[in-house]
């Protein structure tokens, strides 16, 4: 077992992030519908960041509906945002009482007014916490943060406020939804896929990715050490550099 008191900034990973996967699967083998298996998977976010905040780690992100995701059939959409009303309404109480900043990131203008309001409240109710960043990447997708950071750009080149010349890395960072994260050390994606989907195309240039063959509803503790333990064990050289964890 990996424990709280090992963690420090040299050992890492200061920043996990999760894709989510096999929610579907998980029911379709114990015969139930995919709605079964999203509800099932709403437990297993629980059991993350409570994980998560009692390792310690200081940033946790998950991909919650991908901009893809609204592809699917109306019926499973729809009961994916019941249940992150359910979520939201539920949980942010005890995030905020557990010390739990709640952030979420993605195109908000998808979403239903009363879903983006109680976004809203979990931020603000949440903003002065401390104990865990967890971040919801919600209506997100990697080549569209992109985008709407160019666009943010390019709005500012024309207020000539930067100039071609100026625009490098930080510049583009700075505008994208995850301007307030720190990159992601640790990518993990569950249910055994090898791919990233669309998730954090820029954030995950440096990134360990570590595909687990647990589908998300299984998700547990002992997963996440599992990832931590194999981070940890592998080099990180950024280009040239060794970092010594």
């Amino acid at each position: 077992m990996v424990a709280a008191a090992d963690f420090s900034t040299d050992t890492g990973p200061r920043h996990v992030a999760v894709i989510m996967d096999g929610n579907g699967r998980w029911a379709q083998a114990r015969g139930m519908f995919r709605t079964a298996g999203h509800r099932s998977g709403m437990e297993a976010v629980r059991r993350i960041v409570e994980s998560a905040r009692a390792l310690e780690i200081p940033y946790l992100t998950i991909f919650g509906f991908s901009a893809e995701n609204w592809g699917r059939p109306v019926e499973e959409v729809e009961e994916l945002m019941l249940l992150l009303r359910l979520y939201l309404r539920s949980e942010i109480a005890d995030l905020h009482k557990n010390g739990v900043r709640l952030r979420v990131i993605g195109e908000r203008s998808r979403l239903a007014a009363d879903i983006v309001n109680l976004i809203e409240h979990g931020e603000t109710l949440t903003a002065g916490n401390s104990k865990l960043n967890f971040t919801v990447a919600l209506s997100y997708g990697g080549r569209q943060d992109v985008v709407q950071a160019a666009q943010k750009l390019a709005e500012a080149a024309i207020a000539g406020e930067v100039t071609p010349q100026s625009i490098d890395q930080d510049a583009i960072s700075a505008r994208l939804w995850t301007a307030e994260l720190p990159d992601p050390d640790l990518v993990i994606r569950t249910s055994g896929e090898q791919r990233i989907s669309n998730f954090f195309l820029w954030q995950s240039a440096y990134a360990e990715l570590i595909f687990l063959d647990t589908l998300w509803p299984d998700f547990s503790k002992a997963d996440l050490e599992h990832a931590i333990r194999e981070f940890r064990r592998r080099e990180r050289r950024y280009g040239a550099v060794v970092t010594n964890r």
